[in-house]
C-alpha cells in the first residue's frame, strides 16, 4: 500500500511540474542584455527557433557582430555565439554598425543553405550598404559573398540609408525577394543563387501619407503571406522614439502596390505597463498551424532620456499577433509576460 501511495505522489508531483512547465510564459525580454530589430526563423532542418539581431548598447548604434539565440518552446533561449563578426577579416567590405538582419532557409540541390541579409558601414564611400553570407547550419559558420549586395540608393531615391533589410519567399510564384530601405522601402527578386538581385525588379513602394500618429513610413520593412494576402509591416518614427511603433498595409503582388489597412496600427507603446518604442519587428508562424507571433524590440525604460541613448538600448521581446476573419490584423497588446511555452518538433 505505501508503494502504490508513494508512486501515485511520485506521478502526481510529475504531472504538476509538468503543468507547471506548459503553463509558462517567456517573459518580456525573452535575450538577455541589449538586442535590436529582431529577425526569427522557424528551421525545418532543426526544428528550432532561431533569432538573429542588432546587438545593442553600444554608443552611436556601434555595434559590430550578430549573435544567435535558439528555442524549442519560445521560452528558454539558447546563446549559439557570435556568428557573424564585421571587426575581423570574415566581413572584408564592412567596419562595423552590423545592423538589422534577416536569414532565409532553403533547400538546394539537396543542402540546407542559409542566408544571411545585413547592413554594415562600407568605408569606401562612407556609407551603409547591405551584405550577405552563407552557411550550411542556422547557427554558422558563415561565408560573406565579400563584397557589398547593394551599395547605392535605388533610382530616383535621394535620400536615405540601404539598411533594415528583409527576405521572403512567395509561396505563389516560388520566386524569392529583397526588401529594404530606412526613408523609403524598395523591393526587387533575387537571384536563383540568393546572393544576387535582379536589378531589372527594383521596386521603390514606400506606402506614401500618414503621420507620425498612425502609418508614415520610417523603416524596417517586414512581408508574409496568408490566405492570399501579402502583408507589409513597418516602422514608423524615430527608433529612439516611445512612439516608434508599426503599421501595416497589404497587396495581392510581393513588389506592390501597398493599400495601407484602414486601421494600420499594429503595436504601439503602453506607458501604463511601462512599454516604450515597441517596433521593428519580424513574425513567425508555428510550422503546420496558423499561430502567429510577433517578434520585436522596444527601449528600456530605463534608458528612456535622450541624453541616456533610448535609441540603442533596446531589448527584444515577443507575443502572440491574430487576425479578424476578414484577414485585419487585430491590435497587438505587448505585455510584460510574453508567450506560453509551445511544443516544437525536436530534432
Amino acid at each position: 500500500m505505501k508503494k502504490v501511495l508513494l508512486s501515485f505522489t511520485i506521478c502526481l508531483l510529475a504531472l504538476t511540474a509538468s503543468a507547471k512547465k506548459e503553463g509558462r510564459t517567456s517573459g518580456n525580454p525573452i535575450l538577455p542584455e541589449f538586442h535590436a530589430d529582431p529577425e526569427v526563423l522557424y528551421s525545418e532542418q532543426t526544428g528550432r527557433v532561431y533569432i538573429y539581431s542588432t546587438t545593442d548598447g553600444a554608443a552611436g548604434w556601434g555595434g559590430y557582430y550578430f549573435t544567435v539565440f535558439s528555442s524549442n518552446n519560445l521560452c528558454d533561449w539558447r546563446h549559439e555565439g557570435i556568428m557573424l563578426d564585421l571587426a575581423t577579416d570574415q566581413v572584408p567590405w564592412a567596419t562595423g554598425n552590423a545592423w538589422a538582419p534577416c536569414i532565409i532557409e532553403k533547400k538546394m540541390n539537396g543542402q540546407w543553405k542559409y542566408f544571411f541579409y545585413y547592413s554594415g558601414h562600407n568605408p569606401k564611400n562612407n556609407r551603409k550598404a547591405i551584405g550577405v553570407a552563407v552557411a550550411d547550419k542556422p547557427e554558422g559558420p558563415f561565408t560573406d559573398l565579400g563584397h557589398p549586395l547593394i551599395n547605392q540608393l535605388p533610382p530616383g531615391v535621394r535620400g536615405g540609408q540601404q539598411i533594415d533589410v528583409d527576405v521572403f519567399h512567395d509561396p505563389v510564384s516560388g520566386k524569392d525577394f529583397l526588401y529594404w530601405g530606412n526613408g523609403y522601402m524598395a523591393g526587387a527578386e533575387l537571384g536563383a543563387d540568393m546572393m544576387s538581385i535582379d536589378t531589372t525588379t527594383i521596386t521603390v513602394m514606400t506606402p506614401r501619407g500618414g503621420t507620425l500618429e498612425d502609418y508614415a513610413y520610417r523603416e524596417a520593412p517586414y512581408v508574409f503571406f496568408r490566405n492570399g494576402i501579402y502583408y507589409f509591416l513597418w516602422s514608423v518614427d524615430d527608433t529612439g522614439s516611445p512612439n516608434y511603433h508599426v503599421a501595416y498595409g497589404t497587396s495581392t503582388s510581393p513588389l506592390g502596390p501597398i493599400k495601407v489597412a484602414e486601421k494600420p496600427v499594429v503595436l504601439i507603446q503602453d506607458p501604463s505597463r511601462g512599454i516604450y518604442g515597441p517596433a521593428h519587428n519580424s513574425v513567425l508562424q508555428l510550422p503546420g498551424r496558423d499561430e502567429w507571433y510577433i517578434v520585436y524590440h522596444r527601449i528600456n525604460p530605463s534608458y528612456l532620456q535622450r541624453d541616456r541613448g533610448p535609441g540603442f538600448h533596446r531589448q527584444v521581446c515577443i507575443d502572440r499577433m491574430e487576425f479578424y476573419a476578414d484577414g485585419t490584423i487585430k491590435p497587438v497588446q505587448p505585455t510584460q509576460t510574453g508567450v506560453k511555452a509551445v511544443k516544437l518538433k525536436k530534432k
